[in-house]
């Protein structure tokens, strides 16, 4: 996919079963320009999991891979159908290389200006700033301040009671796990209350 394609909001799926991301990507697909949807590498049969997303929802929403730590990591998870993968720190350059030769969009970690701009010469789509709860939102506002605007996901610690304060500061793009869904709705999989949470998201600012 493209960079430009990538939607605002990721959705974060580490250690569900493969029932339980189908659940939470079929009440997702109805909304597919919105969400992407994040396996991670370290979630039991993840590339099981990405293979059989992308077979049943692939032509619906973008369906990709966390935690990739290696180009190895990244190869497994491109022959799989991940659209894009995002990782828990800076990429490689050959990681980023080789992502690009297949059209694959490149999601690199960062948390500090100096490791932002190291993954933009390098040539990543977007930069994971992570943990986002960490640095706070106010460090989206001020690292743009001196460096302009610039393609950052906040990830960790970001839920549907925080978003927008990441959003009013400059982050561009999302990334969330469990926090993004009520417990209960998490632990039903009840289609209508999995919808009302990415309506709800769709209508930040």
């Amino acid at each position: 996919m493209k960079k430009e394609d990538y939607p605002r909001f990721t959705i974060i799926m580490r250690g569900y079963t493969k029932e339980q991301a189908t659940e939470i990507v079929r009440a997702a697909s109805d909304f597919g320009k919105h969400f992407a949807v994040e396996v991670t590498l370290n979630t039991p049969n993840a590339l099981d999991i990405i293979n059989d997303l992308n077979e049943k929802f692939g032509n619906l929403i973008a369906i990709g891979a966390g935690t990739v730590r290696t180009l190895a990591e990244a190869k497994a998870a491109v022959s799989k159908g991940a659209k894009f993968l995002l990782g828990p720190h800076t990429f490689s350059k050959d990681m980023i290389d080789y992502c690009h030769s297949k059209e694959v969009v490149t999601i690199p970690a960062a948390m500090t200006p100096s490791e932002i701009n190291q993954m933009l010469v390098a040539g990543a789509d977007i930069i994971k700033i992570f943990p986002a709860a960490v640095v706070t939102p106010r460090f989206f506002k001020d690292v743009q301040a001196p460096l302009g605007k610039l393609p950052l996901m906040a990830v960790g610690g970001v839920s549907t009671l925080n978003a927008q304060e990441y959003l009013d500061n400059g982050a561009s793009y999302l990334g969330m796990g469990s926090k993004m869904f009520d417990a209960e709705v998490l632990e039903t999989l009840d289609q209508s209350g999995l919808k009302e949470t990415y309506r709800k998201l769709i209508q930040l600012h």
